[in-house]
């Protein structure tokens, strides 16, 4: 969400004008920082989680992806996306049962 509303702000007059943008912009810089931190903490749950227990609540973050763009960018919400978001919550459900 931070990276979407940081490349919000930035203008495209030239490639430097967006290259400094990136850095410039707080939200877009601290939503880089935070995914460099999610990955370090991915890295660290493969090395001892189950692979097949660990991605399915990594698709959970389509989920909150798609309610935080609801409320915090007020994009629309259609029954598609209501599907997907029902669908990814079933199936890690599913998989979760079926853990130790």
């Amino acid at each position: 969400m931070l990276i979407k509303t940081g490349a919000n702000t930035i203008t495209h007059k030239s490639v430097f004008d967006s290259l400094l943008g990136m850095f410039a912009s707080l939200p877009l810089f601290t939503g880089y920082c935070l995914y460099g931190i999610s990955m370090v903490l991915l890295v660290l749950a493969l090395r001892h989680g189950e692979l097949s227990q660990l991605y399915p609540v990594i698709a959970l973050t389509f989920v909150w992806v798609c309610l935080l763009s609801i409320v915090w960018l007020h994009e629309p919400m259609n029954v598609y996306k209501v599907s997907g978001v029902a669908l990814i919550v079933i199936g890690v459900g599913v998989l979760g049962r079926g853990g130790r």
